[in-house]
This record gives C-alpha cells, structure tokens and sequence, in this order.
C-alpha cells in the first residue's frame, strides 16, 4: 500500500493510478492493457451494479446472456458498424489446431449477435417490445489504456431492445438515458449532462447517440453512460421482423446503452482527494468502519471497548455495511490513514475514556482533519451513523456540482473558448457542420461532449463560423 500520494495538482494521472493499486481496487495484469480487479474493487463495481439492475428491471427489462465470439460475418453486415469497430477488434483465426472458415470477433460489443436471435425470436406484433439487458465482459484492441477508463477488456451491461415503432425506439433511447442520469447523480453522487452526441461522435451504426458527460477532478469530461436509437440499421441487416397486425411484415427499431467499468473511475476522479478516495455511500463496500483503541497489554481496556465495539456494530450493521478493524500490530493512526485512502465514508473511533463517557467519535471522510470530527453518544448512535451517511451523499453532490459549475462557461468568442476548454467545460453555439468540429479539435484537443437536451431555445451564431446555429453544444478535452 501507498503511504504517500502524488497530490492531484502535481501529477493527476499518477494521482490516479496511485489512488487505484493503493486503495486495492484494481492491479495491471501480465496481459498488456488488461487489469485485474481487487475484491474491494470488485464489490464497489457489484454496488454500481445493483444499483443499474434495480433500475433495469423496474422498467421491465430481463437479464440475458450472449456469447463471447461473434461471427466475423456478423459483424460484416452492418457497414457502418465494422468500419467504426475495425481498429479496436480482436480476431480469432484458429481453433483446435486448425484455420476457421468465418474468424471470429472477441464480442466488442453484441448488436449483430443479439439482433441474429432476435431475427429468430420475434415473428408477429405480440412479441414486442423485447426489453433484454446483459451484464458481460467486451474486447476492444485499444492502444492507450489505462486503469478502468480504458482498458482492452472490461466489465459492462448492455442494453439490447426491439420495437414496434420509431417512436418507442426513442422513447426507449430517452428512457435509459434518464434512468443513467438517475444512477449517476443520486447513487454515484456525479452531477451529469444528459444530452445528443454529434454524428462524429454516435455509436457506429446508430441513428442517434445519447450520453450523460461528467466533468472530472481536473476539468476534464467523461462520458459515463450512452445510449443509442439504431433506427432500423441493424434489423435490416439481420431480418429482425415481425407481422403486424394487419399481416404486413415490418422491420423493428432496436436500441442499446451501456454503462461500464468506467463508471468507477469516475466515482474516483470526481470524488478523490489528495488522501485518496472518497466515496459515496450509496456506492461504497465499507460504509463504516470502527477502529476500537486501548494501550497495549490492558486486557481489562480491550475487553471494555470491544464489548461496546460489539453492541455497537449490531446496531449499526442493520442499516449499514460495517467492518471492525482490530488488527493487531497496526497503530491506530495507520489504519486512520488506510481507511481514508479507501475512501470508507464514516469512522468511528472509541477508546476506554469514550467507553466511560458512553460516547464515541465520527468522523466523516469528506471533511477530513478536525472538522469532520464529532463526539456522539452511544446510545441512539445508529441514527447519528444513518444521519451523516445521508449528509455525506448529499455534500459530495453539491461539492461535485458546485465544482462543475465553477469550471463551465458560456463562451461567445472562439479565443475565449480555446482558453475554456483547457481547465474545463465551455457551452457554445455550434452550427453543426463537422469541419467546425474538426477546427475545434485541431485547435483545443477538445471535442463536442454533447448537445444537452436542456437548450435555451432560439439560435445564436456558431463559434467557429459565426454561421447560423441552432443548438448549444458542450466542448471539453476528454478521457
């Protein structure tokens, strides 16, 4: 474990990194730009998780699971779609010792695969809407990777759904994106633009492309969740079809989203201090940790405190996930300090002076030093715990956002929007001709995040051309 971190404004990314394998989320494994993740990792990721499934499956939809290998003819029928996915693929040639006749793609994602079963699943009007999730790993060659943000492989749910009509496929599309823009801002704390990607910037083979954009600990945005509205592209290319109910047979209109591994890196990014992580309560493995203290060789202390230790996390641990830390050989300073680079929320401390006084102390991991620091009594103390985890998720909201606010600006003047984009988001009309898009990215390293789906309304002049525009677009470098 790290003992010191390279503080955020001195090097972020090694910040990042050091955060990352200190905390024990998630280590580089022997296969170049894959990662291995940690069990502490793995929970917080079963929390992102739980809370997207319960979500999913309020709104009707089922788990399923596809396979890992996709034909390389499927992923040839869609054009638009291999061309996008052709540079990031990874290519199974053999099997048993001998050549195949059809490669097969390392799922990179599973439209194809998915809208083949679905060509053979639904016949008539009444099998739809087909409303199916899956939680699953991908492939994806990258060449720049980095822990959880991008990686060869990573953990995902997509979303996969078919339609009776243009109109449902949208309001599916819309529907996921709300139910992202949920998660986001009231389990993961992250305050997030919901809006449009540009056509450079859609999911190859979509019609349209949505995406909530988060702005992270050093300006820069992070697409955290896409959802998109294929139109009818990949159910033409599969004969995904159905009867109507005037016998017609019709094409159905699919959607997908998807959220993935790099969710967590967001948590980390938004929340991290120069400490380590911080993390949201509704999100966090270790919501409380109580670290008992006594001088050593004083049986009788020990005994005292670990019994109020054990009536205490019984009360707790019903409305709360709490560990006991009492390690031996470990001072309590240290497990003070390793219990902060996790990021565990709340800290409860109690020696045999708190035991008498029938008190302990909290500390709550967002306000670090002595200001997060209060004396409670013990009774009654699974309120006080559920109080300051509800004040804990609130704070990291509104310090997230005040964050993102404080760094955006309205920009009139491209000079002024080249100074922008270098520290954060800058919100600009944009005329949507890509060459406009182009000369912002030549000029800035940034790109067009989103057209957020709040816009004034009326026009204004772009940007870049002083042309005619109609839309209000996001522009921010990005991970």
């Amino acid at each position: 474990m790290f003992q010191k971190i390279t503080p955020r404004s001195q090097d972020y990314s090694e910040w990042y990194t050091e955060v990352i394998r200190g905390a024990e989320l998630a280590d580089y494994a022997p296969v170049r730009g894959c990662m291995v993740i940690r069990p502490y990792g793995y929970e917080l990721w079963e929390n992102v998780k739980a809370g997207l499934d319960r979500r999913f499956k309020e709104t009707g939809h089922e788990n399923a699971y596809f396979p890992l290998f996709v034909p390389m003819s499927f992923i040839e029928k869609e054009a638009e779609h291999v061309e996008g996915f052709a540079p990031e693929l990874a290519v199974v040639t053999h099997g048993g010792g001998k050549e195949l006749e059809d490669p097969l793609v390392v799922r990179p994602t599973s439209e194809t695969v998915i809208g083949h079963m679905y060509s053979q699943w639904i016949q008539s009007y009444r099998d739809l809407p087909v409303l199916i999730n899956q939680w699953a790993n991908v492939v994806r060659w990258e060449l720049r990777t980095r822990l959880f943000l991008r990686t060869m492989e990573f953990l995902w749910q997509e979303g996969h759904t078919a339609h009776a009509t243009v109109e449902e496929a949208q309001e599916e599309t819309l529907r996921m994106l709300d139910v992202y823009t949920d998660f986001a801002v009231n389990d993961a704390a992250i305050p997030v633009i919901p809006g449009r990607k540009s056509e450079s910037e859609k999911f190859p083979g979509a019609d349209a492309s949505y995406s909530i954009e988060a702005m992270m600990g050093d300006g820069r945005a992070l697409q955290s969740g896409t959802s998109h509205n294929l139109g009818q592209n990949f159910s033409k290319a599969f004969e995904i079809q159905y009867q109507d109910e005037n016998s017609e047979l019709q094409y159905c209109w699919t959607t997908s989203w998807g959220v993935s591994t790099r969710m967590v890196g967001a948590i980390i990014m938004t929340h991290g201090d120069d400490q380590g992580l911080v993390l949201p309560p509704q999100l966090a493995p270790i919501q409380v940790v109580i670290i008992p203290i006594w001088k050593k060789n004083r049986d009788d202390e020990k005994r005292a405190v670990m019994e109020a230790v054990a009536r205490m996390t019984a009360e707790i641990g019903e409305d709360a996930r709490v560990k006991v830390d009492d390690r031996d050989g470990y001072s309590p300073g240290w497990k003070f300090n390793e219990w902060e680079l996790k990021g565990v929320p709340l800290r409860i401390e109690i020696g045999p002076r708190d035991v008498e006084k029938g008190e302990a102390i909290l500390a709550r991991r967002d306000r670090p030093g002595k200001e997060g620091k209060s004396s409670i009594p013990l009774a009654g103390i699974s309120e006080a715990v559920s109080d300051s985890l509800t004040a804990i998720q609130s704070a990291l909201l509104e310090r997230a956002t005040n964050f993102r606010d404080e760094n955006t600006s309205d920009e009139a003047d491209y000079d002024q929007l080249k100074a922008a984009v270098a520290t954060g988001f800058a919100r600009a009309w944009w005329c949507g001709n890509p060459s406009c898009e182009d000369q912002v990215k030549a000029d800035t390293q940034a790109t067009t995040r989103c057209m957020p789906l709040d816009q004034p309304g009326g026009g204004g002049t772009c940007i870049v051309c002083s042309e005619s525009a109609e839309e209000i677009a996001v522009f921010a470098r990005a991970y």
